[in-house]
């Protein structure tokens, strides 16, 4: 393969330090958002059944600013596109408090699209991580830096505790927190070396067309099985803080099955690397969608609050699996001068379903029977075409011959 930058795992294992401190303060804000959002929206909105809709405004802002982002990384470097995303996060939270504080509907869900411009960039981490390692520590790169979502499983959750009811209006301190870490953790991509990608020559490869892209078996089974873990994982952790304080529940108890659920989804970060190296990327994805499975069962199984911590501690295992090893699959499938247009593309069809899949939460939960049971069940009920989406792919490259490139 042709290099873009120099491969250093030196350099490779400091940037890890640094993405992980981000993930660690500005990835605080994504679970606090996930959240108080829903319930934000719940106690704005007219109608029952927009409760989630300041969720998918963050998802379909992050889906549109996937590609644009990418683009900026590819011709200004990881650092500027991490900034934009920073800054994203910051007015989107500025916005977002005007708008509870106005208790208007509309301003705060413009907040929430300007959002998802920080969740998008921090969807680029990952693949930062990969950009200077070498092929043995990608997967550990990759894995580490997810990893580093532990601290923010921690974070935000308690910081939600600590300002939802800080001021009279209820989650107005939550999102002036949100704008303290956009600030704070800007700071970090100071430190960040990831050299930029040369300027192609005239007679430099072009790369293959996004279709041609989309149409090889590895990245087109990557980007189902990354689509289908994010959107199950977003789909059923939407209506989760819903779920919870409708059964009877409270605000407190539904933070902590959040937290519960995030740190679920990155504690596993430590090993997935290992266990993708010693095991194949195939089996550890398929690992997770069996996982996925096993948590929309526990959640059919009952409402008890133990119900909740089970299945959602499941559902981030099954994300953790699902979504690093499709990551690792798709960074070893393309070549170095398509890695902004691969994985642009890759996030904005990630993204693209997840923002469906948010949208589907809230009418799911609150428009599908009459009680939140109901909701709850339709919910989980709705994992099972995905999931037999993404297994049938899996299988079917199982079947496709590999070329010498990608055996080696």
């Amino acid at each position: 393969m042709t290099q873009a930058i120099d491969i250093d795992d030196g350099r490779a294992r400091r940037n890890v330090w640094v993405l992980v401190a981000a993930q660690a303060v500005l990835g605080a804000q994504m679970p606090m958002i996930f959240t108080i959002g829903g319930l934000a929206g719940q106690s704005l909105a007219s109608n029952a059944c927009l409760a989630t809709l300041p969720i998918s405004l963050i998802v379909l802002g992050s889906m549109l600013s996937a590609t644009p982002n990418a683009a900026i990384m590819q011709r200004f470097g990881r650092r500027v596109g991490f900034f934009v995303g920073a800054a994203g996060g910051t007015l989107g939270g500025i916005i977002g408090a005007y708008g509870l504080y106005l208790g208007s509907f509309p301003i705060f869900l413009i907040g929430s699209f300007l959002t998802g411009i920080y969740m998008s960039a921090q969807g680029f981490y990952r693949f930062a991580a990969a950009d200077t390692a070498s092929d043995a520590y990608r997967a550990k790169a990759i894995s580490y830096v997810m990893a580093g979502g532990l601290l923010a499983a921690v974070i935000g959750p308690q910081l939600v505790k600590a300002t939802s009811d800080a001021f009279v209006i209820p989650f107005l301190g939550s999102y002036l927190a949100v704008i303290a870490l956009n600030v704070i953790g800007a700071a970090l991509f100071l430190f960040l070396r990831i050299p930029k990608p040369p300027i192609p020559s005239e007679d430099a490869p072009r790369g293959r067309s996004r279709w041609q892209l989309l149409t090889t078996p590895r990245i087109a089974v990557a980007v189902i099985c990354a689509t289908v873990s994010y959107s199950l994982m977003n789909l059923v952790m939407t209506s989760t803080p819903l779920a919870v304080v409708g059964c009877g529940f409270g605000a407190g108890n539904a933070a902590d099955v959040v937290s519960a659920h995030v740190l679920a989804m990155y504690v596993p970060s430590f090993f997935t690397g290992h266990l993708i190296n010693r095991f194949g990327v195939e089996r550890v994805m398929a690992a997770g969608l069996v996982i996925l499975a096993g948590a929309g069962a526990v959640a059919l199984n009952g409402v008890a609050l133990e119900n909740f911590f089970i299945a959602l501690i499941l559902l981030g295992v099954g994300w953790n699996f699902g979504f690093i090893g499709a990551t690792t699959m798709l960074a070893g499938a393309h070549e170095p001068h398509e890695r902004g247009r691969m994985q642009g593309l890759n996030d904005l069809i990630v993204f693209g379903g997840v923002t469906v899949a948010s949208l589907a939460s809230g009418g799911l939960m609150n428009c599908s029977g009459g009680s939140p049971v109901e909701g709850w069940t339709a919910v989980n009920l709705a994992m099972a075409p995905a999931l037999v989406l993404a297994g049938g792919a899996l299988i079917w490259l199982m079947f496709q011959p590999r070329s010498a490139e990608e055996e080696a």
